[in-house]
């Protein structure tokens, strides 16, 4: 069996190891493992390949592969992937989420305590050396208590079930909408469906995007949805880019109708020079570093191989995506 590996991006740490290929074949012998270090030869060497590992892969790439039955991504996000012919077809998807979660939720509480606290505010009057007790105090928002604060979830995916449980450490009440309402999730105290979710936004605190980008989601915060959140919530976007309007939040901002918002991720990326995100002061950006560790490609090692050991013995693998639905 041929297995493939063609991950490569801009940013290092989400390009494959040159160490992953080798360890794999010392891991599994019996089997051929190709690494490309670039896309130059995707075409030809995917032809034969039955297992592909990548996270990008163009219409016409996924017609030459005549022999793949797997293809597993190393991101959590896979709509890039999903173009009609491979999700029409019988080849199986997994992705990373589970490497990503509990990290991904780390950053989670780290922005949530950030715009409580007023992080962001003490650091530009530290660089300008002011003490500015009093200015904090009389600012708006004020610092607040993060204990009895509700947070808001939209997903209930890995990522979202790795926050519940560090929220409600913390004391917080969650309340949640996901697109099976009727599915409970432990330590969620209310659970919504798609429709409410103008319900959830007006009791948050704390408003955290964790879901996937479907035609559904596409823009899920924009001016109107923003319209029903409270003066002193704030918003927090560690899902996808696409997942806000950033104009509309940008104005929302602007005007204080929400009290801030963090970012990691953005509709373009890297974020252009000339976005005026840059300049909202109520705007906590992150450059896309929610999920990153340097235990990222240990983890990504582990589940390739328990995943390959499961397919290898004819069992169902883990983190499997509908394709259907995008996640």
């Amino acid at each position: 069996m041929k297995v493939l590996l063609a991950h490569r991006h801009r940013f290092s740490l989400w390009t494959a190891p040159d160490w992953v290929a080798p360890r794999l074949r010392t891991e599994f012998p019996a089997h051929e493992f190709v690494h490309l270090v670039d896309y130059s030869k995707m075409e030809e060497e995917i032809r034969d390949a039955e297992v592909v590992i990548t996270s990008f892969l163009r219409p016409e790439q996924f017609a030459a592969a005549r022999r793949v039955r797997w293809i597993h991504s190393p991101a959590a996000g896979v709509h890039q992937l999903l173009h009609p012919a491979f999700v029409a077809s019988d080849v199986v998807l997994t992705n990373a989420r589970d490497v990503h979660a509990p990290v991904v939720a780390e950053h989670v509480i780290a922005q949530i305590f950030a715009l409580a606290k007023q992080i962001p505010a003490c650091v530009r009057y530290q660089q300008k050396q002011t003490w500015a007790q009093q200015l904090i105090w009389d600012g708006s928002p004020r610092p607040r208590e993060v204990m009895g604060a509700t947070l808001g979830l939209v997903g209930l995916g890995a990522i979202g079930r790795e926050v519940v449980q560090r929220a409600t450490a913390l004391g917080m009440k969650v309340i949640a909408v996901r697109e099976h309402p009727e599915k409970s999730a432990e330590g969620v105290a209310a659970i919504y469906g798609p429709q409410d979710l103008n319900k959830l936004l007006s009791q948050s605190d704390f408003v955290v995007l964790a879901a996937p980008v479907t035609a559904g989601t596409q823009h899920l915060i924009n001016e109107k949805s923003l319209g029903h959140m409270q003066p002193h919530a704030s918003l927090i976007n560690v899902g996808r880019g696409a997942l806000v309007d950033e104009t509309a939040l940008a104005a929302a901002l602007r005007k204080k109708q929400i009290a801030g918002a963090a970012l990691d991720v953005f509709e373009e990326e890297p974020l252009p020079a000339d976005s005026p995100l840059w300049q909202l002061e109520n705007l906590l950006i992150t450059p896309h570093t929610a999920n990153l560790t340097e235990k990222l490609w240990e983890r990504h090692y582990a589940v390739i191989c328990a995943s390959m050991r499961r397919y290898l013995a004819g069992e169902d693998l883990p983190s499997v995506v509908d394709k259907s639905r995008g996640y």
